[in-house]
């Protein structure tokens, strides 16, 4: 019997590039269907939050992500350019936001499509492992679709002309997550209980072999 579970993904977090690998192995290996759910980033969401929130939090997030990052042997860095414009210096964040703006989109269009793990695990690569700078010019996110099996330009076109519906299941997707009792990313949601944080990966495998999940 295939299992599903959702997975809640924002392309600005580097927790979720540190866990998308291991969920898509995941998913290749098991009899498991996850859905990739994608989220505004918080600051794009409620900054208010950047405002008002520890100041360290921030600072901790730098270092502690460059660390699990170096002891799972993943490559990292954090990206050139930021896909949310923020100054990190003073936590402002502009008003126009045309790269996170077009990277949750396009998620959102490829897991219309049944392939949104395969988009993020590719998207995510280019924009975190440090192998790409200006990741948002030329071909490296038509290269990453490709990959993942996608259409680029048919997900461009989608991402602009169908904006207002792809919005609100971004929307829908953050409802979900709130619903779920949680806030953050990634989490990943198997019958209605959540697994935040790239930390808890092998805790969700765990509890879906406890509930019958067989490999492929």
């Amino acid at each position: 019997m295939t299992l599903k579970a959702d997975l809640f993904f924002s392309f600005r977090s580097p927790y979720s590039y540190l866990a998308i690998g291991r969920y898509r192995a995941m998913q290749a290996e098991y009899d498991l269907d996850i859905t990739m759910r994608t989220v505004w980033p918080i600051a794009v969401r409620d900054p208010d939050i950047l405002f008002t929130g520890n100041p360290n939090a921030g600072r901790y997030i730098f270092m502690d992500a460059a660390r699990s990052a170096e002891m799972q042997g993943i490559p990292y860095r954090w990206p050139r350019p930021d896909p949310v414009d923020q100054n990190l210096m003073t936590r402002e964040i502009a008003p126009e936001q045309p790269r996170i703006e077009r990277l949750c989109r396009m998620g959102q269009a490829a897991t219309r499509r049944g392939k949104g793990i395969d988009f993020a695990y590719e998207v995510a690569g280019i924009i975190w492992s440090g192998t790409v700078d200006e990741w948002h010019e030329g071909e490296h996110l038509a290269e990453a679709a490709q990959r993942a099996g996608l259409d680029y330009a048919e997900l461009e076109a989608e991402r602009i002309s169908d904006a207002a519906a792809l919005d609100a299941e971004i929307a829908a997707n953050q409802d979900a997550l709130d619903a779920a009792g949680h806030w953050g990313v990634p989490t990943l949601l198997f019958e209605g209980e959540p697994f935040f944080g790239q930390d808890r990966v092998d805790m969700a495998l765990w509890r879906m072999k406890q509930k019958g999940l067989a490999k492929r």
